[in-house]
């Protein structure tokens, strides 16, 4: 798969097949996260790969799903995660953040996912306190930033162009529809 295909075929996704994600896949991932551009090169971020299946169902109990649909956007029981990454930035490389590295390190992640026939969903709205517990990161000098849930895709969203809002929807059939703005709306040739 070429990148920008890749890329214009991402989607969000919140249902999963029951396969599950290979080890060296996740490591694969990470390594992509590991050269994606960091402020400063000072890459302080650091990533903790979750595959077995308890502690992925650990972790899920923890995250929030699609909060413009809940509950219809969260996964139906059998269809959760197979593997979350958790992106931990390093506080004392970082101490006030490290908000670009983590955008980049995670969309390459998610571009990476989708060329290995993964689906992904990067949540930011979870419970930091349980989640640091269960994957053990120290409190001191790290901080979790967000998790990135993963699997084969068990469901095709379609792009639907924006009309008067953001908020994606399901139909009758259960099929997710994500408004998008087009390219001749938010492109300008050099001023506005």
């Amino acid at each position: 798969m070429e990148v920008y295909e890749a890329i214009r075929g991402r989607r969000t996704i919140r249902r999963f097949t029951s396969a599950p994600v290979k080890t060296e896949v996740l490591n694969h991932l990470v390594d992509a996260a590991r050269l994606a551009p960091s402020g400063a090169n000072r890459q302080p971020l650091e990533f903790i790969c979750v595959s077995s299946p308890k502690r992925v169902n650990l972790v899920a109990e923890h995250v929030r799903w699609a909060a413009y649909i809940h509950p219809a956007g969260d996964p139906p029981l059998g269809h959760g995660p197979k593997a979350f990454i958790a992106t931990v930035v390093n506080k004392q490389i970082a101490p006030d953040g490290a908000l670009y590295d983590v955008a980049a390190a995670v969309t390459t992640m998610i571009i990476a996912a989708r060329t290995e026939g993964l689906g992904s969903c990067w949540m930011g709205n979870i419970d930091h306190p349980a989640i640091t517990t269960i994957l053990n990161i120290p409190e001191k000098g790290w901080k979790l930033d967000n998790v990135l849930a993963l699997g084969f895709p068990d469901e095709s969203p379609v792009v639907e162009d924006f009309k008067d809002t953001v908020k994606y929807w399901k139909n009758g059939k259960g099929v997710l529809h994500v408004p998008k703005r087009k390219l001749k709306h938010i492109i300008h040739q050099e001023t506005f």
